[in-house]
């Protein structure tokens, strides 16, 4: 049976060795408090089109931009990391928001979430139809849950579905746009080859039993080649940090159906450092829903960040708690990535006490063909964007035991 496609996808590339690498860049500088902060953003961990390559730079760095404009105006991060998952959504290229995958039935569902490291309020949706910017309808949930109690006493929603999340979008002022809108020549094209697909699959699978029909069906679903979750992690200017993912889904999944962008602890996880933790986390994540929310990827590699190396950390964190877990041992092929920011505050050896900078570590693992990543600090003039893709050999630490690419870039102090 063929896989399934993304409506971004086309003919890829066999996968090579498994392989383990890292890189390591250095930023310095200053600038001033009210102007600090950093984001990176991700525009899905799958395959990615080298036809589009253009493009998907163009929307990381957008998105980059979006988001460093927010906390140059003096910005919290939640508001900051909705701004740039805003943009990664109304781009047609990626699978989030407008242009996103369609359903068995032909529909666009979304998935969205974000989370709040200062007070650690989460908000989100699942299978929303008919809402151009889920991202905007999760943080308008979370906004509404930190002013407490509704009336008679009752406890605000963090997370809501299908057509009451739409409904309530609507009525908090988030317009509604149909789906017939959201959907773009390139997911409506992916829809009908993957329609005649799945026909011709069924027909040639007719003789076979119904258990080995649904397995062969996962597995082609759950290729590499379905590009899911976009997302977003920053950090502001007071150290504040926010996590945020938006998803059309994987490509045909079957209507209601809600991945791990919509999951708490699935699909993003931020947390400002307190008494038991030093560093202040923030995660984002993308792949396969179902291995990503039978794992919660995205709580378990914040907590691995409270080590001291956190490139080791997070290698571990991605072998240990995702490739080799348990709850993934009858999969064939697990399929994620992460992208991590943590920070910790420091006090300058030059400057006065009572100014603190900021170490900032940000890092990427993905074990998909290629995953797509930008970022940018306030003090930049532009964002930079790498397509994070398997290397020559020549370049590859091979590991045949871990079936990953890790990314290391660490900063100097950014005086936030």
């Amino acid at each position: 049976m063929e896989s399934l496609t993304n409506c971004d996808e086309e003919e890829q590339p066999s996968s090579g060795m498994t392989n383990s690498w890292s890189k390591q860049e250095a930023f310095r500088g200053q600038m001033p408090k009210c102007a600090g902060g950093f984001v990176l953003v991700h525009a899905g961990a799958g395959y990615h089109s080298e036809s589009k390559a253009k493009e998907y730079k163009h929307v990381c760095k957008r998105a980059c931009q979006r988001a460093v404009d927010q906390l140059r105006a003096g910005a919290l991060a939640v508001e900051a990391v909705t701004a740039a998952l805003v943009e990664l959504e109304d781009s047609p290229f990626t699978n989030a928001g407008m242009g996103s995958n369609l359903n068995l039935s032909g529909e666009i569902e979304c998935d969205a979430s974000i989370m709040d490291g200062k007070s650690l309020h989460f908000g989100a949706v699942g299978a929303i139809s008919g809402i151009k910017n889920p991202a905007l309808v999760a943080n308008c949930l979370l906004a509404e849950a930190q002013k407490g109690k509704l009336s008679a006493g009752r406890i605000p929603p963090c997370f809501l579905v299908g057509r009451g999340a739409r409904d309530w979008a609507v009525s908090h002022g988030i317009p509604s746009c149909p789906s017939e809108k959201m959907a773009t020549k390139f997911s409506l094209s992916a829809y009908k080859r993957n329609k005649r697909k799945m026909e011709l699959a069924e027909k040639m699978d007719a003789g076979q039993n119904q258990t080995k029909k649904r397995r062969q069906s996962s597995e082609n679903e759950n290729g590499s080649g379905c590009l899911d979750t976009v997302g977003a992690v920053v950090v502001d200017s007071e150290g504040n940090v926010a996590a945020a993912v938006s998803s059309g889904g994987l490509a045909m999944k079957h209507p209601g159906r809600v991945g791990q962008a919509a999951h708490y602890g699935c699909g993003c996880w931020a947390e400002n450092a307190c008494n038991m933790n030093s560093y202040s986390t923030a995660v984002s994540t993308s792949g396969c829903g179902e291995h990503l929310v039978r794992t919660m990827l995205a709580r378990e590699c914040s907590a691995a960040m409270q080590s001291e190396d956190a490139h080791q950390a997070l290698l571990e964190a991605m072998q240990n708690k995702f490739i080799s877990s348990p709850f993934l041992a009858t999969e064939d092929r697990v399929l994620g990535g992460v992208i991590v920011l943590r920070c910790c505050r420091c006090v300058e050896a030059q400057a006065s006490p009572d100014i603190q900078g900021a170490m900032v570590e940000f890092l990427w693992s993905h074990t998909t063909e290629s995953m797509c990543v930008g970022y940018m600090s306030a003090q930049d003039s532009k964002a930079k964007q790498v397509p994070s893709t398997p290397v020559p050999t020549e370049m590859h630490q091979v590991c045949e035991s871990i079936n990953i690419v890790i990314h290391i870039i660490s900063t100097s102090p950014l005086g936030l």
